[in-house]
């Protein structure tokens, strides 16, 4: 159901045929990437932040899940540090998260990209509409720590998104523009979702469910996408400084997670 949820089509992308197929042949994508996490919580490095062209400022989505993850995993116990852009850490620094510039990848447990460009086919970068991307990106994290062995997962929404590797021809039959756009960078686990935002809280609650405890209470969605948006990271649809993510107004935002909370406790009653 949680699956489901997340992967409700509200902005009509085309993630939802991507989302059948792939759930056909990966029916546990949401448990796997829990029982990674739930695993390997111990220190987590969690990337994000998605340039949006051309003004290549990141967009309100990506940063409130990665919170939501950062949150979780202290709720836990471990210790979770962010890799992202000055504008993402200027935005999310009253929630006392821990920032680093040069991560040393071989010294984490887990790495888990949430909206974060993937290089396409061509070894460049693009964004929805096939637009370039020509800011510094943050896939060389995720695609060091396969290297040296390191778990990782991916969040995407799009296509666009490291993760998307291992899923790279559904995007191609599916998504607009996706034999350019389409990322090559694959992770051990993908969730998929329709805002990458909702993985990230998708990714919570199932790990809440399978730990047996809720590990995001009081989630405030709209006092979180205010604050960001204040602070100056765009809605990468209608690129303006509005309290949105991807052209879906906070209602919807805040329903979903309203939904998601209530599977959670209803999971643990």
């Amino acid at each position: 159901m949680i699956a489901h949820l997340i992967n409700t089509d509200v902005g009509n992308r085309g993630v939802l045929r991507v989302y059948l197929d792939y759930r056909r042949e990966n029916p546990n994508f949401l448990h796997n990437s829990a029982k990674l996490f739930l695993d390997n919580y111990e220190r987590v490095l969690i990337v994000t932040g998605f340039p949006i062209p051309p003004e290549m400022r990141a967009e309100t989505d990506g940063p409130p899940g990665t919170l939501a993850i950062a949150k979780a995993v202290e709720t836990l116990g471990g210790r979770a540090e962010i890799l992202t852009y000055p504008e993402v850490e200027n935005a999310l620094d009253a929630f006392g998260l821990e920032f680093v510039r040069e991560p040393g990848v071989s010294s984490y447990s887990l790495v888990i990209a949430v909206e974060t460009p993937g290089r396409a086919a061509d070894g460049r970068y693009y964004s929805m509409s096939g637009m370039g991307i020509t800011r510094e990106t943050f896939d060389w994290a995720v695609l060091r720590a396969r290297d040296l062995g390191v778990p990782t997962i991916g969040i995407g929404d799009g296509g666009n998104e490291v993760g998307m590797g291992r899923i790279r021809d559904l995007v191609v039959r599916y998504v607009p523009h996706g034999e350019k756009i389409a990322s090559v960078v694959e992770t051990d686990e993908l969730v998929l979702s329709a805002v990458s935002n909702w993985g990230a809280y998708g990714l919570v609650a199932q790990a809440s469910i399978e730990f047996g405890r809720e590990l995001l209470p009081g989630w405030d969605e709209r006092t979180i996408v205010r604050a960001i948006s204040k602070l100056g990271l765009i809605d990468g649809v209608s690129k303006t400084r509005t309290p949105t993510v991807d052209g879906i107004s906070l209602d919807i935002h805040e329903r979903i997670v309203e939904l998601l909370n209530a599977l959670v406790n209803e999971a643990l009653r």
